[in-house]
């Protein structure tokens, strides 16, 4: 009965569509981490798929190949430094065989393997999963969008911007999702010992949830929460900041809230990592949630926030104004960028910032410091409500299935590779 059991395992081994996934390692914590880990598993639950992925963006302690359960024989993880390399990549084609090769982060990380193009789509179809740009268009990722078989994007500005820039691309818009079981409205007794920790207890409290990274704008936001202060009481509101207080690619924000004398509970810094349930609990302490990235392909904490139905100010670039607002009903404040700021270089001409202004945001603060508990409440249920109609985990798997079927029964395989056109050029 056991060898019986052996085979048919096997058989059903032999089956499953094997999946090369590079991105950020599912294990991590950043938005691209997380959806990659909710694609793989939804994926994973209909028994038809296996993956291997080459995990990326996180100091690793440990390059052993790592088994992930409870999928051991169809989720295998190998860590790689950056999201690897062309010698990586030709080893895990050789070695697995997928049938598809998914990626998924900044087009400009991914130079290198849409230089294998010709190496790679011959055998293997290509699936890019695009997280961001921004308008105008930016033409220079012509030959990268034009390198793919398929390109999905998050947004309806980014799926604008690769059927414009490249209209003879198949291109699929699968928005991110959250676990709406896991980040929900709690009641109160699992908040009150929150607000004793943070200090809390009986001012407006404001969350902020993201890398404390240049474009997030995080050491910016201390500074004109402080102008937000100055004018309602530095005792009527705290805004608790959970990042990485020191990163090279943002601010020392512990120095910033010293030198503006915001140490007194006005800034509170959630340096602690925690499991999303933890997660989930601090939004729900939250009266609002505040995203004011210059940039942003998606921004997963807006989401996360108005699952758990605390609205959010945000700056209307990117995937943020798909979130505030359905274009009808706003689930928050969103704040039109003051200007727009090029910060590209030779390499990359084509960056492009929206940026707020200070007052224009501090009003924005204000407005929502002034709006009555019911309103609040209203804005939050709301906001909660257009996540299950539009991002639920159900709509995100049904979208990432039929995306695959369709393409092993387009463009197939290795031996049974179909709609592939080799370069032509040189043929007289």
């Amino acid at each position: 009965m056991q060898i019986l059991q052996v085979l048919q395992n096997r058989v059903l081994q032999m089956t499953k569509k094997k999946i090369l996934v590079i991105a950020d390692s599912p294990l991590a914590p950043s938005g691209v981490g997380t959806q990659t880990k909710y694609m793989i598993e939804a994926m994973l639950r209909t028994g038809e798929f296996s993956f291997v992925c080459l995990a990326g963006a996180l100091k690793h302690r440990d390059y052993r190949p790592i088994k992930v359960d409870p999928y051991p024989d169809d989720w295998i993880i190998h860590p790689v430094d950056g999201y690897g390399n062309p010698k990586i990549v030709r080893e895990a084609l050789e070695t697995y065989k997928p049938d598809v090769l998914w990626f998924m982060t900044d087009p400009r990380f991914y130079i290198w393997l849409w230089g294998m193009e010709d190496e790679i789509r011959p055998n293997v179809p290509m699936i890019y999963y695009h997280v961001w740009d921004n308008y105008p268009y930016p033409k220079f990722n012509k030959s990268f969008y034009d390198s793919n078989d398929v390109v999905c994007t998050i947004s309806k500005v980014t799926d604008d911007i690769v059927r414009t820039v490249s209209p003879g691309v198949k291109c699929v818009r699968i928005p991110h999702t959250v676990d709406t079981n896991v980040f929900k409205k709690m009641k109160e007794e699992k908040i009150a010992p929150l607000r004793d920790t943070a200090g809390s207890q009986g001012k407006m409290v404001f969350f902020w949830n993201n890398r404390n990274a240049r474009r997030k704008q995080s050491g910016t936001l201390i500074f004109w929460f402080k102008e937000f202060l100055d004018q309602i009481g530095h005792d009527k509101a705290t805004l608790i900041m959970h990042t990485e207080p020191k990163d090279p690619n943002g601010q020392d924000l512990e120095a910033i809230v010293k030198e503006l004398g915001l140490e007194d509970g006005q800034v509170v810094l959630s340096v602690v990592k925690m499991p999303p349930e933890e997660l989930a609990a601090l939004y729900n302490l939250a009266d609002c949630t505040i995203n004011i990235s210059d940039a942003e392909g998606f921004g997963l904490s807006t989401l996360e926030s108005l699952a758990c139905e605390t609205p959010i100010i945000v700056n209307m670039t990117g995937g943020l104004q798909e979130q505030v607002t359905d274009g009808s009903s706003w689930f928050g404040i969103g704040i039109e960028p003051a200007s727009k700021a090029v910060i590209g270089s030779q390499d990359v001409p084509y960056i492009y910032e929206d940026r707020l202004s200070k007052d224009d945001f501090v009003a924005s603060l204000v407005e929502f410091y002034n709006m009555s508990k019911s309103e609040r409440e209203k804005l939050g249920a709301a906001g909660r409500q257009h996540v299950l109609e539009n991002y639920s985990m159900a709509k995100y798997a049904g979208l990432w299935y039929q995306t695959f079927k369709s393409v092993f029964e387009e463009m197939s395989s290795w031996d049974n590779r179909k709609n592939y056109k080799n370069w032509e050029m040189f043929k007289l």
